[in-house]
């Protein structure tokens, strides 16, 4: 997802660059590299998926955070990759395969992938889990419920405070078109109509954003503390926030649902412990293991038969919570991100 920075890996890339293939050669050498978000999502694929793999292949494994794309790019380009398997945004995945810097996925050598729903696997990326974008609230200012819907959380009068929404266009156009009234099967495909209506939307709005949030610790550390009233949330992090005790709630209700997509970053030496990787993590047993995690949970429709009835309240494929979602268009995202970009960045200047 588009996040991040650039200057010191361009700078670390430099450096590497001048060692050329000898310097990509000795990386291989290395652990077996899987970068992620951090918090609650890199906590759930150490515990369920990467530590176990490799376990099972007697290597060592580092886990790594956070996932910057930028840096992917960077590494790519001097020919010294130190990430071998990379949780990113599904925007990352179409671009890398747009702008060459993921290696293909060889869908042959990760069997379980014929297991996942069509729209978990893509030419540079497979998906592995799923989260959402949640509308998420301060207890202390909502002590019993707080907004059912992006229209309550537009709402400023019946919903008064101070807002938290995404730094990016990403996911703000899908909640600006829902709480413009459009329903969740009209707000694919991107079309220029559909976005001018999310960005006059958003502008409607931003008096009352106070916070433009770029990392997911953000939004559950400032309702907790106050500062926001409201919030968009990853929805792992909110649960990993009220499993800890914090005084946030979010609902499911009009969430954007999406997964966590796997790529491999192109130049990695490997390539296809990458590939097994994948098919691990992708195997019933250990996509079973979210359920206990309780934050991030399976890809994989067949893991969620054995969850328990409270487990499957905050699992994002629960046909319960799904119904009242809207499955974010990763390509769709990708074309009116890049489309809009300037608009937006003039947005965030007024």
């Amino acid at each position: 997802m588009h996040r991040r920075t650039f200057l010191l890996t361009a700078a670390g890339g430099v450096l590497a660059g001048a060692t050329g293939l000898p310097r990509l050669a000795r990386a291989a050498d290395r652990p077996f590299t899987f970068t992620s978000w951090g918090g609650a999502l890199s906590n759930a694929e150490k515990a369920a998926f990467i530590d176990p793999f490799g376990q099972l292949k007697g290597i060592p494994v580092v886990n790594t955070s956070p996932t910057e794309t930028a840096k992917i790019k960077a590494m790519v380009q001097a020919k010294a990759v130190e990430w071998d398997l990379v949780d990113v945004g599904g925007r990352t995945v179409w671009q890398g395969a747009n702008e060459g810097f993921l290696e293909p996925i060889d869908v042959s050598k990760i069997p379980n992938a014929a297991a996942l729903e069509k729209g978990w696997v893509a030419p540079n990326g497979i998906a592995t889990s799923t989260g959402a974008t949640v509308i998420a609230w301060s207890k202390t200012a909502f002590p019993d419920a707080g907004p059912q819907s992006w229209a309550d959380f537009w709402d400023v009068k019946r919903f008064p405070g101070p807002r938290g929404l995404y730094r990016f266009f990403y996911y703000n156009y899908e909640a600006a078109l829902l709480a413009s009234g459009l329903k969740p099967s009209e707000v694919f495909p991107y079309t220029t109509e559909k976005a001018d209506m999310a960005m006059a939307k958003i502008k409607e709005l931003k008096p009352h954003v106070t916070v433009w949030w770029g990392s997911g610790a953000q939004p559950p550390q400032l309702l907790s503390s106050g500062e926001l009233a409201l919030s968009s949330a990853w929805s792992g992090r909110v649960l990993a926030a009220e499993a800890e005790g914090a005084p946030v709630g979010f609902t499911y209700k009009d969430g954007i649902a999406w997964a966590n997509w796997w790529v491999i970053p192109k130049g990695s030496p490997n390539v296809e412990l990458a590939h097994e990787a994948i098919d691990f993590a992708l195997a019933e047993a250990q996509q079973a293991k979210l359920l206990a995690l309780r934050t991030y949970g399976p890809v994989l429709s067949s893991a969620t038969a054995g969850a328990d009835a409270d487990t499957k309240k905050i699992l994002v494929m629960s046909p319960d919570n799904i119904k009242d979602m809207l499955i974010l268009n990763e390509g769709e995202a990708d074309k009116y991100s890049v489309a809009y970009e300037e608009k937006w960045n003039q947005l965030m200047l007024q």
